[in-house]
């Protein structure tokens, strides 16, 4: 067993109570304004700006470290369409077939249905893959643990990042999703967990009239 190996901790840094009040907040404020947006422009984004907001998703905690993620970042208009087509066709299937009514009823407000030009209309698709092992060089295998669980964070501070950096994003599941390792050719241990659709948004952008739930109803202090 590799025994392990403890370094300072340098990097955090404390705030006077009345500054920490003032950033939560700020922050607070700040992801107020997060919106999951459908409606996309073909506006350009600097690759730099992506990769940033990977590094910051691949900072998040995993279970035993193992980082049992992968993210296929896709800007090519050939792939971008071969997703859109396999997405869209999964889709039908689901809207017209495959999911109950009342699943149906609960995505009603949102306005969603098969169609997803989003897929081929944004700059970036980051597929994000969750690694239900990871491989060694000699190609041994080494299982991770909590991997929805590891991956979910991941994602949610890459969906942070996209925000802080004035972008806006949507996650999208067709389900399955299969198609997307045969696509992107990602191995058999890899599951898709989620497309998130990366881009400026359309001028004429519009999103749902919905509300959050007040703290109340998402917390209890004990």
């Amino acid at each position: 067993m590799t025994k392990p190996n403890f370094i300072p901790l340098t990097s955090y840094r404390e705030y006077l109570p009345e500054e920490m009040r003032q950033r939560a907040h700020s922050f607070r404020a700040d992801m107020e304004r997060r919106r999951t947006v459908r409606y996309f422009s073909n506006r350009p984004v600097p690759r730099e700006v992506i990769e940033n907001c990977l590094l910051v998703a691949g900072s998040a905690p995993s279970g035993a470290n193992l980082q049992p993620w992968h993210f296929a970042v896709v800007s090519d208009p050939a792939i971008k369409r071969q997703i859109r087509e396999m997405a869209e066709k999964e889709e039908y299937e689901f809207y017209h077939g495959r999911a109950p009514q009342e699943w149906l009823e609960a995505l009603a407000p949102l306005g969603t249905d098969e169609h997803k030009p989003y897929l081929e209309t944004a700059p970036y698709l980051i597929v994000v893959f969750a690694e239900s092992y990871g491989l060694l060089p000699d190609g041994r295998k080494v299982k991770h643990y909590y991997v929805a669980e590891s991956v979910g964070i991941a994602t949610g501070m890459l969906i942070t990042a996209i925000h802080h950096a004035g972008l806006v994003s949507l996650t999208h599941t067709p389900s399955p999703m299969g198609f997307l390792n045969q696509i992107l050719a990602r191995p058999s241990h890899e599951r898709c967990f989620l497309i998130l659709v990366v881009g400026y948004p359309a001028e004429n952008a519009v999103v749902p009239d919905i509300s959050k739930k007040p703290l109340e109803e998402i917390a209890t202090f004990w």
